[in-house]
């Protein structure tokens, strides 16, 4: 390879690798603004926390070898989908699914697969929801769809998920049955917890927007008593 062809191939695979970090900070500012318009507006906020990263080319080549798929930039893109990476930890599992859709309605965004860990987890125990989503970046020359994928999960699965992967980090022997079965039990015990704060929160809910209208309704009934004391003031005054 001469030098001239080497220089294309350099620029064309710091473009490829630029592309998905542009993607992500475009959907990072898209999930930064809904944190900004809850802490503003709203009186809740379901987003905890956000983390995102882009696969090293290292990662990146292992996957392919690993899946048997061509080394070539047109064979990554067209394979690996989550090469940009974003993850969201909600505070209840409605949450999830009240992000996801806030992100899937804006208009230059497109799904393009959609895994439900949630309703359907993995066999080891793991719950999420997982969505490819593809969003448009511009650069000087040209426009690209760039797919990210996006995690989102509550702070109890992340806990279990981060927990998860720390023991089994690195190793490459058989994992004895027992411990296998008892983080299965330690996912089901956090999916329970879930549920279990996911009940009171909606509870609460309705306690809150009870009190809120009884307020209301005191706060009319106050306006009310204050109008009819100022119309006789009036009269009285008139009268005179």
């Amino acid at each position: 390879m001469d030098m001239t062809n080497f220089k294309n191939v350099k620029i064309e695979l710091t473009r490829f690798m630029m592309a998905y970090k542009f993607a992500l900070d475009e959907m990072n500012t898209k999930i930064n603004i809904l944190k900004e318009e809850f802490n503003y507006i709203h009186d809740y906020n379901p987003i905890e926390h956000v983390s995102s990263r882009v696969k090293s080319p290292e990662s990146i080549f292992k996957k392919m070898y690993r899946k048997g798929y061509p080394f070539s930039l047109s064979s990554i893109k067209e394979n690996i989908k989550d090469i940009a990476g974003i993850r969201i930890t909600c505070s209840f599992i409605s949450d999830i699914y009240e992000i996801s859709n806030m992100l899937q309605q804006q208009k230059d965004i497109t799904l393009l697969a959609c895994k439900d860990y949630i309703s359907n987890p993995k066999p080891n125990g793991y719950q999420s929801l997982h969505l490819i989503l593809e969003i448009p970046i511009f650069m000087s020359d040209r426009e690209e769809l760039i797919p990210v994928e996006i995690q989102i999960r509550t702070i109890a699965m992340d806990f279990w998920a981060s927990l998860e992967h720390k023991i089994f980090y690195k190793y490459n022997k058989e994992v004895p049955e027992k411990l296998i079965m008892e983080l299965k039990d330690a996912a089901i015990v956090a999916s329970e917890l879930d549920q279990k704060m996911e009940r009171i929160h909606k509870e609460m809910a309705i306690i809150k927007e009870t009190n809120r209208k009884k307020e209301d309704e005191q706060f009319l009934l106050n306006m009310d008593e204050q109008t009819l004391k100022l119309s006789k003031s009036l009269l009285e005054t008139f009268a005179k």
